[in-house]
């Protein structure tokens, strides 16, 4: 069952109150009281993890469904999430579970050495905590996490960035790779849309300092972030301060939960973001949710290295993570 120790880290005690260091909430919580996640509680002074090991999506993806298109390509991810979410986006595609504010104590309990064997036995080469944000489960996933790798199984978090310091400081040595939703540059998106602080930025730029290998993922809402200054501030954040190496994913959006008052994004929208960063000196730009194919090419030489269709893998030259003509060193995880 979970572990005390590490409860201890994400919580500090003041007063009559608990305040949740799991997130950039920081959620000050009296005795009863659950934070804005709807996963996190005060109970008799310590913080409860009420979805710990309750899982409610459970999945064999590849990794490029995450998207990570620079980490094992063409290998499998076990993908789990809970119930539970730090954000209230209304256009969210997991909204059925991330949406949901009660425990679910009537969810078979799944222990982390349990989830290593079956990630294990369906030879997965990693474990993506997803589908939710894995920040308010964050326990869960680093004593999975551990054990994992052990076994030399990877671990991978696909979050909204707005996890804690403290978190971050702990991810190094246990999460290997983060794909980060860098939905805005605008703060009042995060504030008034999201329900949510605007700590994104220090986010990213300290899971690239600890060394973690890092995506990030722009879904673009017509009317919402795809002005051309927005595209730029975005594309010229991730150029200028997590480095041009940095894989840029422009994500099509489509109609749904409370968002069904915008068109689904056009391939224009797409291309003129992808144009954008291009400019700016992003060396790696991928469009996703659209169905058309993307290629990592060699940032020297040119050549097509990967090509993928959605998430399928047509080919893969790079050779020891270089590429094969010119012996440039191409950045990501690759074996």
């Amino acid at each position: 069952m979970q572990q005390e120790s590490v409860y201890n880290k994400f919580y500090k005690k003041e007063g009559d109150k608990i305040t949740c260091l799991l997130c950039q909430h920081y959620c000050k919580l009296k005795n009863g009281q659950t934070g804005v996640c709807g996963a996190n509680k005060n109970e008799n002074g310590k913080l409860k993890n009420l979805v710990y090991g309750r899982l409610v999506a459970m999945h064999i993806d590849p990794v490029e469904k995450k998207p990570l298109y620079h980490f094992l390509p063409g290998s499998k991810s076990l993908s789990i999430g809970t119930l539970g979410c730090n954000m209230q986006c209304p256009f969210c595609q997991n909204w059925h579970i991330s949406q949901v504010r009660e425990s679910v104590n009537n969810t078979d309990y799944i222990s982390p050495s349990n989830l290593v064997e079956m990630a294990i036995k369906h030879k997965c080469e990693s474990i993506a905590y997803t589908y939710n944000e894995p920040t308010i489960f964050y326990p869960y996933a680093c004593d999975t996490a551990k054990i994992a790798k052990t076994h030399g199984i990877k671990n991978i978090f696909v979050t909204n960035g707005i996890e804690s310091k403290e978190v971050i400081e702990d991810m190094p040595g246990i999460i290997d790779a983060c794909n980060v939703d860098f939905k805005s540059f605008n703060p009042d998106f995060y504030k008034k849309i999201l329900k949510s602080p605007f700590g994104i930025l220090d986010t990213m730029k300290l899971i690239k300092k600890k060394g973690i290998w890092l995506e990030t993922t722009t879904l673009i809402i017509p009317g919402e972030n795809d002005s051309e200054e927005e595209l730029n501030q975005i594309s010229l954040f991730i150029a200028n301060e997590l480095g041009t190496e940095t894989p840029w994913h422009i994500s099509a959006f489509y109609p749904q939960y409370k968002m069904h008052d915008k068109m689904a994004t056009p391939i224009r929208l797409l291309e003129k973001a992808f144009d954008i960063g291009n400019k700016n000196g992003l060396k790696y730009i991928y469009i996703g949710n659209a169905g058309i194919t993307n290629t990592t090419k060699c940032p020297s030489c040119g050549i097509d290295l990967i090509k993928r269709k959605a998430y399928h893998i047509l080919f893969n030259k790079i050779t020891k993570g270089k590429c094969p003509a010119c012996n440039t060193k191409i950045p990501g995880i690759w074996e």
